[in-house]
């Protein structure tokens, strides 16, 4: 591990170690009752949870896939299909007051080659209070809107371009690593939220890191996603003995319309070091250092909800969610607008069930044959089933 890395590890352990020291009960503390205390601290309550999503997709234009790939050579161009796009299941373990255990796989992946995939959450949890808990193993650390919530409860057909483009850069999606993160002031009109993680960075599945660099982000929430708040992210980091960055805000919020309507907005901009495009880039290509490729994206996502509860329908909702992403802007990047309008009947509580139908039209600023990067038109149905 190089010293950078050193340092920023030493420093988050630093952190945990002060926490605990403050919280550390009096060394004379003494239990009266040795069995409430075997009884709240050993629970060992099991949970079983999971999702499934079916989708069946339509391409509108005749020389792109329903994947969006552009295939000009193809005798015959597959432009609609069923598919599986989630079939997760998770099992937590409350094994105590104070420890939680996790597991969440993806049996959908299997559906295409599942190396780097299937598994997605690993962790344990330890909760000391409020203010301080610990996540260690394979987890999302928290960088932004997206990670505050499963997918299968957002507002649009799936996660931002964004998203995953810096999930692939180790900041968001599923990492490897170790997160202290709480609360404060719950009870005031501006609560406090944080988030401190340091991770591998080379994405999920992996036996170890691929170097000694580790990235460490930092997450402070203003406010009550209920009513308005406010998001700031940043992290810092190496690869390959290279110095990388990351930062981002985001604000989101629900505005009543009426008893039935609501209006819920979120919208959120990042920009960051895209180091897996510049080390994929060969030596005699590139032109500049990495800190000159960058790449950066905003969305906005506004959901309108009305309220039913007729029978097992909960609301109907209809959103439309914009974004500009460019993965390379300091250079010729080419930039991608993604819009995505949908309708959805949400069924049950927290989603327990869903029908969506929805758009996803991509415009590049420049089309690359037979590729991803061009011009698309997607037409989806998806239904959905909590566990």
């Amino acid at each position: 591990m190089d010293k950078r890395s050193a340092l920023l590890l030493a420093f988050f352990l630093f952190a945990c170690g002060s926490v605990y020291a403050w919280n550390e009960p009096p060394k004379d503390s003494t239990v009266k009752d040795s069995s409430l205390q075997k009884a709240a601290g050993f629970l060992k309550k099991i949970t079983l949870g999971g999702v499934f999503q079916a989708r069946y997709t339509v391409s509108l234009h005749h020389d792109v896939d329903v994947n969006g790939t552009h295939q000009p050579n193809s005798d015959e161009v597959v432009r609609n299909s069923f598919s599986l796009k989630r079939a997760r299941l998770q099992v937590k373990a409350q094994v105590s007051d104070r420890f939680m255990a996790a597991v969440l796989v993806n049996l959908a992946d299997f559906s295409s080659d599942p190396k780097g995939k299937v598994l997605e959450n690993a962790y344990i949890s330890y909760r000391w209070n409020d203010a301080v808990n610990f996540t260690v193993g394979q987890f999302r650390p928290s960088f932004g809107l997206e990670d505050l919530y499963p997918v299968d409860i957002i507002r649009s057909m799936d996660f931002s371009n964004q998203y995953y483009a810096f999930g692939n850069n180790g900041w968001q999606s599923f990492q490897v690593g170790v997160s202290m993160f709480g609360s404060f002031n719950k009870d005031t009109k501006v609560p406090v939220k944080y988030a401190l993680s340091v991770v591998n960075g080379n994405n999920r599945n992996q036996p170890s890191d691929d170097d000694n660099g580790k990235q460490g982000t930092a997450r402070l929430e203003f406010g009550n996603m209920d009513k308005v708040a406010v998001g700031l992210n940043g992290g810092y980091g190496d690869a390959k003995r290279k110095n990388i960055y990351a930062l981002g805000v985001d604000v989101s919020g629900v505005i009543p319309i009426s008893s039935r309507v609501d209006l819920q907005l979120q919208t959120e901009f990042k920009q960051g070091t895209n180091h897996k495009n510049y080390f994929a880039i060969p030596d005699s290509l590139r032109v500049d250092p990495l800190s000159k490729y960058l790449m950066h994206g905003v969305y906005v996502l506004p959901n309108i909800r009305y309220k039913i509860n007729y029978h097992k329908l909960t609301s109907i909702e209809l959103s439309m969610r914009y974004e500009y992403f460019n993965d390379d802007f300091k250079h010729s990047g080419n930039a991608r607008r993604s819009y995505i309008p949908m309708i959805s009947l949400a069924f049950l509580k927290d989603y327990g069930g869903r029908i969506q139908l929805g758009m996803q039209i991509d415009n590049y600023d420049k089309d690359i044959a037979g590729t991803k990067t061009h011009n698309s038109n997607l037409m989806i149905v998806q239904v959905q089933c909590r566990l």
